[in-house]
This record gives C-alpha cells, structure tokens and sequence, in this order.
C-alpha cells in the first residue's frame, strides 16, 4: 500500500499544476452538473417487510386517493378572539391552496368543522395525489405563499403535516463557518505558518464540494435522505482537515530531520499517504456498512457520506503533494518571533529527539503502571456510558424540531387547538379481498379499535371505488413520539384480523425504529469483525484489533451516555439551547457507530503504524509505543482539536438531531484522543509486551501483505555533486 500512495503521490508532484487542472476541472463539471441535474433529497421512511409498507403499497394500488400525502394549513388568533373573524381571509387562501399543483382535496374549517372548541385555532386539510415522499418541495412554497395573505390580516399561519415535515429543508446556523476559522486557528498554532494552515482547511473544502455535489447527482439517481449532504459535510471537514494535517506534518518532520523537499514528501506519501489510504477505507467501510439495516435513508447517508471521504483521501494523495511540490520551503518556514522560540525550544521540537518531549515522558510514566492507568481510565468511561444504558429511542417528530420552522409552529398550534394526538394520526387498512373482516365486520372492528384506552377518535370509514379497500382514520391519545403512542400501536395491531394493517406517517416510523433496534446488534458485529481482519492484516497482530475494538467500544459507549444524559436528562440542556428533553433519534446509535468507530480507527492506524514502525527497528515494546506517542501526539491531538472544534460548530444547528449528531461526534473524538489514546494505549501495549504483536506463524504466511509503515528508514540527505574525476 505505501509503494501506491508513494507512487501516486510523486506523479502528482511532478505534474503539480497538471494534477491542479484535473480537480479545478473536476469541480467545474460536477458542481454546474450537480446544480443543473441534481436531485432533491428525501427521506424514504418504509420500513421494508414492515405492516405498515404493506397497508401503503395495498392503497397505492387500490385506493391511491387515500395513500397521497398530506398537509395541514393552521391558523390561529389571540387568546380572546375567534378565527371566524377572519372567515373572508381563511376562504380566499383555501381557494388559492385548491390551485396548488397536485392538491387533490382542500376542507374549508368552517364548514367541516376542524376549528378548536374556543373557536380561537382552525385547520385546512389538504391532500395530494402523490405519497408524501414525492411531494415536490416547490409544492410546499406554493402552499406557503397561498396563505401568506392571511398573515397580514392579523392571523398566525403555519404549515404542517407529513409531507411538510418529511420534505423540510435541514436548517443551518452559520457556524460551521465560525468551526472553519477555529481550526484555522489551531494550524496556525500547530505549524507556526499560515502557508501550512491553509493547506489542510483549503484540501478539505475542496473534498466537501466535490462531495456534496456528487451527492446531489446520487439524489438525481435515487432516493437521498435530506441529513445526507449534512453529515456528509460534517464528517468531510473533519477527516479532510486531519488526512492533510498528518501527511503536511509528516512531511515536515522528514524535512527536520535532512531530507531534501522532494524526498521528504515521497517519504511522507510512503507512509503516512498509506495510513491516510487504509484509515479512509476504514471510514468507508464502516458508513457502508450502513446498508446493512435494510432502510434506505440510512443506506443513503452510508453512500454519501462514503463519497466526501473518498474524495477527503482522493485530494490528500493527489491535489496535496501537488500544491507542497509548489509551496517547497515556504510549508516548512516557521515564524521567528523575537523572545518566544529559542533554539533550544526548536531543539526540543525536533522528532528526532522524541525522548525531549513531554509526550514520550508521559508515555514512559503510564507504562511504569499500567495497571493503575488502565483501570482509571477505563472506569472513567464506563462511568461516562451508564445513561446509555437507559437509552430511549423514538423517530424525530415536528415536535422535535426548532420552534422557528413553521412545521414545527403548526405542530404546537394544533396540540394546543386539538390534543396532543393530533399529531399522530393512524390509518387502518383493510384489504376486504383477504380472509378476515369483511364490508360487515368494519363497524365491529370500528369498536374495538375505539374503546382502547389510547385511542381518542375514530373517523367514519372511506371505501375504495371498487369496494375492496377500507380506511379507518385513528387519532391516538399522545404524541407521535411518545412511548404510550407505541404501546397504543402495539396494543391495536394485536387485536386486528390478519387482513388488516395499520400505516400512517406515525406507524411508518415506530417500524423504522422497531427494525432499527433489531438490526443494530448485527450491524455492530459486522463492522467488528471487518475492522479486526483489516487490522490484522495491517498490523500482523491479533491482540491490537482486539484491544483497538474494546476501546472504541468504551469511547462510543461514553459518547452514547453522554448524549443521552443532555437530550434525554436534560442535564446542561441550557448549555446547548434546549429547552425541552426528548428521546434520542432512533438512527442515530446506528449513524453513530458507523462514524465513530471509522473516526477512532483514524487515530489508531496512525499512531499504531508509527509505534509498529518503531517497534520494527528497536524490538522494545515500551519504547516504541513511547516513540510513537512523542512523533505523533501533538499531531493527533491538534487533529482531534479540529475535528471536535467542526462537530461542536453543528451543535449550534436549529435541529435537535443535528445538535445530537455534533455533541456526541465531538465527545466521542475528545475521549479517544485524550483518555483512548493517550492513557488507555500505552497502559494496554505494556500490559501486552511482545504478546501485542503475536499473530500465529501460520496465519502470519497465509495473510496477504499490506503495510502502511514507512518501506524503510529515511534516506540520509543527499551528498554534494562528487568530482567529475571521481565518476567512472
């Protein structure tokens, strides 16, 4: 692998500004592409094999006129006062919503009655004829725009419903931008010039909007949930800022030591461009995995987010060594400020004496007692992981989201005009060609369904044209999201005949997370087993993948408790402008362990591939774990700090589920590069010895070979020219 990188990396240094045309015309065609062709993004919400897909694909054929999406307009006056008052203005925008393309049926509140018993909150139905799904976002700004009229007559007018909610844009806050200048920051602080800073956050710009715009042109191609090109982003500024940040300091580390420029960096392409290579694959293979849980809006945020790391490595191994071959000394120059770098402090910089720093003393102190290191630290995190254990998960509902999205507004309006079950509604679905219920039966089972506790109103029931289909709408007692709406579920599905189902926006989700939690356990036991085989064949070890694996787990585990405790405890919730508790977003264990356990094997290829480098030359297992600490530290940490500075800047998003995504990233990278790999490592491999790098003698010749280590130690600088005498 390093032979690749090293060979990928110096043609890309000899035809710099050839390698600068291809991403500048890689960029021209794919954003003006994505902008002209890219599709919308979705979130497919089926649970496939679910009831609730099978009742929706029954009215899609039979009685397409009750499977399309819905939207609710409300409007609302002050306490006091009636909408009736406003009857003119209400009707003038329910004749402009009727004109909306693909509204197929539009109430008047007033003469259906959906208006709140104070007469102060009133509803439109509006239903499309196409799923919500497929509502086309533009459709949604026609609504807007039809009852924005009302709101200057004095009325509060808000847009909800399933298909405004599902087709809702994510919200942004700016900033990522402030994340962005932070981490410019730290490398500048790191490397000491501005030159070197710019590299890493200019390669990973690069990476973001390659990727978003292939992203966009997947959308084109198939469904792409709306969180895709948000996670995509947040996970491509963090790891396209730390591929370039370790190859740039490996490359002035050469340098340091007298290599000349062009060595220098075919040396760093060697072994930290491989590195960069297997810890990517990693990163892909980990969000990849994601297909795993069978639901499509997951599989979709896998493959999008697969393809911004692609191109974070793809412009590390390629646009990078192209701009240092151009920049020469000036990536290397430091800053010389008077009185603040002497040369000894320079001196004790150096990699070459790795016994100087604090690093490598550390290292030394932790592995005189590992034991007592490796206790504390463990117990620090499992500490940090107990809330984890009393997780509660639920689907986000608008209720969940910013109190600024007018979805969000409506959600409150009608729960405060009409019960908080409002929000949930089910839909009964009978298939009368199936044996069951019949035509007869309807009002029996009418009944049933209705004197459940849970339950607080039955609509009357709609046949298809041809007779064969009936929908009984059900409105439940609570909140789309809460626990007592899924026991209500729960509770009706099992008093219902076999040919009979229930679907609706709300029992599309509760399946969602049903089938998340039941394909949870294999999808980690996979990502496991993959991540212990490809560290194994790097490192020629079976303690390493073994212990690599626990301590992500542990890392995680504390990042889960630590989530859970903010959103659902609500402890420092005010910290992160949260004003309510709520369950944690049941994709997000999943999405979570996906991206840390791809994040944390980032952190151990590279400092592991330095410790087995030293290893290789010393044979001594404590020592090469001490050298490797002291060459890779301040590396790892200035790219943890960035990448926790990127995450932290999406806890200021509006959307809860962003916020949940950007703490827990963050808290999962502090812990692994201080507690994980600071203490825990050096503690574990000196409790191992020579066993951390055993693997038995006949599997070590059956595995093929894949290092990513330096191919050899540094060339000495080159001599001067000899004379021409001397030459034969």
């Amino acid at each position: 692998m390093n032979r690749l990188t090293r060979r990928i990396g110096d043609a890309s240094a000899r035809r710099p500004w050839v390698t600068i045309a291809a991403w500048v015309a890689a960029l021209a065609l794919v954003l003006p592409l994505a902008g002209l062709v890219g599709g919308s993004f979705v979130d497919d919400l089926v649970a496939p094999g679910s009831q609730s897909e099978k009742a929706m694909e029954l009215l899609e054929e039979r009685f397409p006129e009750a499977s399309g999406g819905s939207a609710v307009a409300v409007f609302a006056v002050p306490e006091g006062e009636r909408i009736d008052r406003h009857r003119p203005a209400v009707e003038a925008a329910v004749d402009r919503i009727a004109e909306v393309e693909h509204v197929a049926t539009v109430t008047d509140p007033f003469t259906a009655g959906t208006v709140s018993p104070d007469g102060r909150i009133g509803f439109v139905q509006v239903a499309f004829d196409v799923p919500p799904m497929e509502v086309d976002p533009g459709k949604i700004d026609a609504l807007n725009n039809a009852i924005e009229p009302v709101r200057g007559d004095g009325v509060d007018a808000e847009l909800g419903g399933d298909a405004v909610f599902i087709n809702a844009e994510t919200p942004t806050s700016g900033a990522e931008a402030a994340g962005l200048l932070t981490a410019l920051v730290i490398l500048v602080v790191a490397f000491g010039t501005i030159v070197a800073a710019l590299v890493p956050v200019a390669l990973a710009l690069v990476a973001v909007a390659a990727g978003l715009g292939s992203i966009a042109l997947l959308a084109h191609a198939t469904d792409v949930s709306t969180a895709a090109p948000t996670i995509g982003a947040m996970i491509g500024l963090g790891v396209g800022i730390d591929y370039a940040l370790f190859i740039v300091a490996r490359c002035r580390e050469n340098r340091s030591a007298g290599q000349d420029n062009a060595t220098a960096l075919s040396n760093a392409m060697s072994s930290s461009g491989a590195a960069v290579l297997f810890a990517g694959g990693t990163v892909v293979v980990a969000m990849s995995a994601l297909a795993l849980t069978g639901l499509g809006f997951l599989t979709s945020i896998g493959l999008s987010t697969s393809l911004v790391v692609l191109f974070a490595v793809a412009t590390a191994l390629t646009l990078l060594p192209a701009l240092l071959s151009l920049l020469g000394d000036r990536i290397h120059k430091e800053r010389r400020h008077r009185g603040l770098r002497t040369r000894r402090a320079k001196k004790s910089e150096n990699p070459a004496t790795p016994e100087k720093t604090a690093w490598w003393r550390f290292a030394h102190r932790v592995s005189g007692r590992p034991w007592p290191y490796l206790l504390a630290g463990s117990a620090v995190l499992l500490a940090l992981a107990i809330p984890a254990l009393r997780m509660e998960t639920g689907f986000p509902d608008a209720g969940n989201d910013a109190t600024s999205t007018t979805h969000r507004r409506a959600y409150d309006l009608l729960a405060e005009g009409f019960g908080p079950g409002f929000n949930a509604p089910l839909l009964i679905v009978a298939d009368l060609n199936s044996p069951g219920v019949d035509a007869e039966g309807i009002p029996g089972l009418s009944r049933r369904v209705a004197d459940d506790p849970g339950i607080a109103s039955l609509g009357e029931p709609r046949f298809s044209t041809a007779g064969d289909t009936v929908v009984l709408p059900v409105l439940p007692t609570t909140a789309p999201a809460d626990a007592a709406t899924s026991d209500t579920l729960e509770r009706i599905r099992g008093i219902i005949p076999d040919n009979v189902a229930v679907s609706g926006l709300t029992a599309m989700t509760d399946d969602l997370t049903s089938q998340l939690a039941d394909t949870l356990p294999v999808f980690i036991a996979a990502i496991l087993v993959v991540s212990f085989l490809l560290l194994m064949l790097v490192f020629r070890s079976v303690a390493v993948p073994l212990k690599a694996a626990l301590m992500n787990l542990l890392s995680i585990g504390g990042a889960y408790g630590v989530v859970v405790a903010v959103f659902q405890w609500g402890w420092l919730g005010g910290l992160f402008n949260l004003h309510e508790t709520m369950p944690i977003a049941s994709p997000l264990p999943t999405i979570f362990f996906a991206v840390l356990f791809g994040l944390s094997m980032d952190y151990e290829v590279f400092l592991l591939s330095r410790v087995r480098e030293e290893y290789d030359a010393t044979g001594d297992p404590t020592e090469s774990v001490a050298r490797g600490m002291a060459v890779t530290g301040r590396v790892i940490t200035s790219a943890a700090l960035i990448m926790t500075v990127v995450f932290l800047s999406f806890v200021a998003n509006p959307s809860p589920l962003v916020k949940m995504m950007g703490l827990g990233l963050a808290t999962a990278i502090v812990l692994d590069a201080t507690i994980v790999r600071m203490v825990l490592v050096p503690a574990a491999m000196a409790v191992l010895g020579r066993a951390a790098w055993w693997l038995p003698r006949r599997l070590d010749r059956r595995l093929p070979r894949v290092t990513v280590e330096s191919d050899g130690a540094p060339p000495p600088p080159e001599p001067a020219p000899a004379p021409a005498a001397r030459i034969s």
